[in-house]
């Protein structure tokens, strides 16, 4: 077998179409590649294994056979096949042995001759004459001539096919083979200065004075031409066989008459045994019963074993199965039990409302809404402006009047216009941008051409960063420097309604239509169905803008002031700010766990018991008596006199005296010993209560600073509450930025006074999908419903605190994702909550009609726009000098 950096390299098989074909038709032509012995039915896998081949060094193989005496090939295989040797290095040390002194015909080796090394060729190979022959003898009559004379012996075709058949055969035990040695006759070529004398002669020679070129025969060499044309299998006492294509049928063959005979010799035996006895037929019967008894004893055991097994297979499974889940885990992995259900757990969600959202009929428009009223509110202080709600931005957008004018939109647009004068900006983009359209394409938008439209640009808002929009002047001149900003900031890639919002503030249309439009206004606003062709100012048109024209205004100015140094400078401040806040929430942490460790100490010593004093006159009282006692004990003699009983009444009197003193000191004591543990109890419970005073303002500062960081973390980056189990984001936009959750006094303060939801991520759901599309499309049908189940980056909403109840009640906090999301609720629950209600409660006390409710050009009767709350808004925090 082929070898590559001494590693078989495996031989592919042919084809079953040629193997058929080889079959069918002998004389079938293939492609033979000579270097492996494989055969290719087509040029295309010839040249494949060719190229693969070559770029493996498969010509290591080549050189090496080569090299190897091609005279001594045959006999090494023949020697080598079906040995069973178990390391290939012992079967190469066998073989090395046997063949490094014998040589075979046309074999070229080198001879030892007078000192001198000759090379030469076998040209006959002879059994030993006589032992005392000459080991190097000339044949003095043979001509030294360039050709070559016959041999002075002729070689029998007979003889040399049985030349070293003993001595190669290495079944045939050493001593035995050695004694059949050979000599040999060799042709003779001088190697040096005697090649006159030497060459093209004849000289019988024995093999102690021959040898080998080493990189020709060797160790080495032998062990890689046997591991290159053997090989044996993987079974213990495997023989070693060649690799060759045509010894398959002669291995097979080999291996089955191996097999019948081992058969044989494991077959019952042929000579006719003598009759047994009685006592050994019983013997043999009692044998015959005992191993039939064990081998029915192991088979019991091995079933029941086997049974044991099984068994603890079974309990093992169904103790993996009902190995309980260690919650919180996956919420699609959670599903809701019987018994859960039965308590009262909420199986479906309560459904969000889509079309009570601003501009719900258009989930683009409300997010561009939504996008508008957070970076106004989040930036008021570097925009100097005053915090207003949601309805109140909605309300203002809608507002349609000239007279009277909202003080809220002009006060947006102003802070704006004067935030992005500091931003770069292209003089004339817009116009630049418009003329860039294909001339070939008629562009016009509502009647109007580009052509037109610019020419009434020229002369608008050219001025626009030198205009001063006063607050104490209503920011009068306000709409001009709008069309003056959009003239200098906008082109067709950042808006892309360029043409038609400009066309609108320009451009008005005949009386006639005007006046039909305007009795058809409503909430949810359309183009214009006439062509505009009236020139106007954009103080008189932008009233007349649809809410999604103004949200797009609102939109790229927006964009455009996040750039600004003011709202770079805001950011920068807030980072260093919520640093700040983090390094005081663990000071904060510290204290708080110190008072508390000092509170428990003083608890604890306000609970050891009092020591008492009562067990002190007992103790004096029991050695009184004792001592009365001895006293009273009769004398020896037995006889009292006067004297005795007058000295036992002095000392009982005495003793009397005695005990009264000691009650007296004992109940000062303890009168002593009761004040002082009073003052003691009374100075630890006024310390415990100065500690709990402590830990309250920490606990309050401690909530200060959560809302002082979501304002400040607002203005960084903006995070919904948490996630619920279908990745639907939960968004609450109150208390960020400029926005406070507390107003003076502690009143409740609300932005929006609503939570949002918002569907799934396009990523999220690709996930979902992955993991389940089937069981998790039918899960949202049955827990969400289908007018609850929100496309990616579709809006709802959660406008009543019942809603939201019922909402907090589906969450299942066995899930990861609404754990940390009824987290967030109950964190900020006291804050959310009244925020709802109080948007509730001031919706019931502005509620009227909803003809009444909407904004007309006309003042409707018994209906007073200016006292709606959206146009009693005023910025607080404007500037004077702008």
């Amino acid at each position: 077998m082929p070898t590559c950096r001494r590693k078989r390299v495996v031989l592919t098989e042919p084809s079953e179409s040629l193997l058929q074909a080889a079959k069918s038709n002998p004389n079938k032509e293939v492609y033979y590649l000579q270097q492996t012995g494989e055969i290719f039915e087509t040029y295309e896998a010839y040249a494949a294994r060719m190229f693969i081949l070559q770029a493996q060094t498969v010509p290591e193989a080549q050189t090496m056979h080569s090299r190897f005496p091609e005279p001594l090939k045959a006999s090494v295989l023949k020697a080598v096949q079906w040995q069973v040797v178990g390391r290939l290095d012992h079967l190469v040390e066998a073989v090395f042995d046997r063949f490094k002194d014998r040589y075979f015909m046309d074999e070229k080796v080198f001879v030892d001759a007078q000192g001198d090394k000759f090379y030469a060729k076998v040209v006959q190979v002879q059994p030993p004459k006589t032992k005392g022959e000459s080991v190097c003898v000339p044949a003095e009559n043979q001509a030294s001539s360039s050709s070559v004379p016959s041999p002075p012996h002729e070689i029998v075709d007979d003889d040399a096919v049985q030349i070293h058949k003993i001595g190669g055969d290495l079944k045939i035990p050493t001593k035995e083979a050695l004694s059949n040695t050979r000599r040999v006759m060799k042709k003779g070529k001088a190697a040096s200065k005697d090649k006159a004398k030497w060459s093209g002669s004849f000289m019988d020679v024995q093999c102690s004075v021959m040898s080998r070129d080493r990189l020709a025969f060797s160790k080495s060499i032998l062990r890689r031409f046997i591991r290159d044309c053997v090989d044996r299998d993987a079974a213990v006492a495997s023989p070693w066989t060649e690799t060759r294509k045509g010894v398959e049928d002669i291995k097979r063959g080999e291996i089955d008459k191996r097999k019948k005979i081992w058969e044989d010799k494991e077959g019952p035996p042929t000579k006719k045994q003598k009759k047994m006895t009685a006592a050994q037929e019983e013997r043999v019967k009692a044998l015959a019963v005992a191993a039939e008894k064990r081998e029915r004893e192991a088979r019991e055991k091995a079933e029941r074993q086997q049974k044991a097994k099984e068994e603890a297979e079974r309990l093992a499974a169904e103790k993996k199965k009902k190995k309980p889940i260690r919650y919180p885990t996956e919420d699609l992995d959670v599903r809701l039990n019987d018994k859960e259900k039965k308590a009262g757990l909420k199986v479906k969600k309560p459904t969000p409302s889509k079309l009570g959202l601003p501009f719900g009929e258009n989930q683009g428009t409300f997010e561009a809404f939504l996008t508008s009223w957070n970076f106004l509110v989040i930036y008021g202080q570097p925009l100097h402006l005053s915090t207003f709600t949601m309805d109140e931005f909605e309300h203002a957008l809608r507002h349609s009047l000239v007279d009277p004018p909202c003080a809220l939109l002009g006060e947006i647009h102003s802070t704006l216009i004067y935030n992005l004068r500091t931003v770069p900006f292209t003089r004339h983009s817009a116009v630049l941008s418009l003329l860039r359209l294909p001339l070939e394409e008629d562009h016009r938008v509502l009647g109007v051409s580009v052509d037109k439209l610019a020419g009434a640009m020229a002369d608008v808002g050219n001025n626009w960063e030198r205009i001063p929009l006063r607050h104490t002047e209503m920011r009068d001149g306000w709409e001009e420097a709008l069309l003056g900003c959009l003239k200098d900031h906008a082109t067709l890639d950042n808006f892309p309604r360029l043409q038609e919002v400009l066309t609108r503030l320009l451009f008005a249309p005949e009386p006639h239509a005007e006046v039909s439009s305007s009795s058809s206004s409503s909430r949810v606003s359309s183009p214009a169905a006439n062509n505009l062709s009236v020139r106007s100012s954009p103080s008189e048109r932008y009233y007349a803008l649809p809410p999604a024209d103004r949200i797009d205004i609102l939109t790229l100015m927006c964009n455009l002031a996040v750039s600004s140094k003011a709202v770079h400078s805001h950011m920068e401040s807030c980072e260093e700010q919520l640093t700040a806040l983090r390094k005081e929430k663990i000071e904060i942490g510290r204290q708080k766990k110190q008072y508390t460790e000092e509170m428990n100490s003083l608890a604890g010593e306000t609970e050891v018991k009092e020591p008492g004093t009562n067990d002190i006159v007992p103790d004096e009282d029991t050695t009184m008596h004792e001592s009365s006692d001895l006293s009273d004990v009769p004398s020896e003699d037995g006889s009292e006199t006067a004297s005795t009983s007058s000295t036992r009444q002095k000392r009982s009197a005495r003793q009397k005296d005695l005990r009264q003193k000691a009650h007296t000191q004992a109940h000062a004591k303890q009168r002593e010993l009761a004040r002082a543990q009073a003052a003691s109890a009374k100075q630890a419970l006024a310390e415990h209560r100065r500690l709990d005073e402590e830990v309250n303002k920490l606990e309050r500062r401690l909530e200060a600073i959560e809302r002082e960081f979501r304002k400040l973390l607002g203005a960084v980056r903006v995070k919904p509450l948490g996630k619920d189990r279908f990745h639907n984001r939960i968004w609450w936009f109150d208390g960020m930025g400029s926005a406070s959750l507390l107003g003076s006094g502690g009143v409740v303060q609300y932005g929006t006074g609503r939570i949002f939801i918002q569907g799934p991520s396009e990523m999220d759901l690709e996930l979902m999908l992955k993991k389940d599309d089937d069981e998790y499309e039918a899960r949202r049908q049955e827990e969400e419903g289908p007018e609850g189940m929100l496309a990616p980056s579709e809006w709802a909403q959660y406008a009543e605190p019942e809603e939201l109840d019922e909402f907090l009640a589906w969450l299942n906090p066995k899930g990861v994702r609404e754990l940390a999301l009824k987290n967030s609720f109950i964190k900020w629950w006291s804050h959310i909550a009244p925020g709802m209600r109080k948007r509730v409660s001031d919706l019931n006390v502005s509620a009227k009609l909803p003809e009444a409710r909407r904004s007309t050009r006309t003042k409707s009767s018994g209906h007073d726009v200016s006292r709606e709350p959206y146009m009693m808004w005023t910025n607080r925090r404007a500037v004077n000098s702008v």
